[in-house]
């Protein structure tokens, strides 16, 4: 989505274990294409924002026919909050997709997805679940686009989630731990024109981009930093909640 949530300039906001910089923005650095990322700006920058459908000539309502949107049935809905972290070059370090599914084709259930350069980890309770949303959703993501994908690794483990528009998230499930809070805005998204694969889905959502973040993965914290740009009436970040989500197909 090429739209006013990609900016020109971004704003990284580093921290370690022991000072993690949640209360002391660093100065500006330049990221690439992936630095200003779903939800916030990759949604943007793919112009998928939603348009009334026009009515016919007659005034009735369209047909649907295959491959019209209006033929798209649900097959998930629930919540996605995504993290990625950046390295001072601009390099994806890590990104993690937290799951909250009220319902799905797949059945229901919390999931956390980590990709890290050595590696993905899947985190939930029904491997049927956890692996197809690693598989037919996080893989297709925009902030994966270029990097290599290898096939998960299944984590057993209760995930649990906490999600806010108030306030922001906390997950965490087999020996991964995330957090966001400082939520900058709270605004609507809908397209018909998402791709996963060679697929365009559908997808309606309420963008919470946050102010900062972090993750632990077996005790230690995520090395990178968040992305954050846009403008003050529409900041983007590169950790930001995804509620009341909807994908049809």
């Amino acid at each position: 989505m090429r739209s006013d949530l990609t900016t020109e300039s971004t704003e990284s906001t580093r921290g370690t274990a022991a000072d993690p910089g949640w209360d002391r923005p660093s100065a500006a650095a330049s990221v690439g294409r992936r630095g200003i990322v779903r939800m916030g700006a990759v949604l943007g920058s793919l112009g998928l924002l939603a348009a009334a459908a026009p009515a016919s000539a007659a005034g009735a309502a369209p047909v649907p026919t295959a491959g019209d949107p209006a033929a798209r049935k649900p097959i998930l809905v629930g919540a996605n909050p995504g993290l990625q972290l950046f390295d001072g070059a601009g390099a994806c370090t890590a990104y993690l997709s937290t799951w909250q599914v009220d319902w799905s084709t797949h059945g229901a259930g919390n999931v956390l997805v980590l990709w890290r350069p050595d590696g993905v980890r899947v985190v939930g309770e029904d491997p049927r679940l956890a692996l197809w949303l690693a598989d037919h959703f996080v893989r297709h993501f925009p902030e994966l686009d270029g990097l290599p994908w290898s096939a998960p690794r299944f984590h057993r483990s209760e995930v649990l989630v906490g999600i806010d528009l108030a306030s922001g998230l906390r997950a965490r499930g087999g020996g991964v731990d995330v957090s966001m809070a400082g939520v900058l805005d709270r605004r609507a998204f809908a397209t018909d024109r998402f791709p996963l694969g060679d697929t365009e889905h559908s997808l309606s959502l309420v963008l919470g981009p946050c102010e900062r973040a972090r993750a632990h993965v077996d005790g230690r914290l995520l090395p990178g930093a968040i992305s954050r740009g846009g403008t003050p009436e529409r900041p983007s970040s590169s950790a930001f909640l995804a509620a009341a989500e909807v994908w049809r197909a």
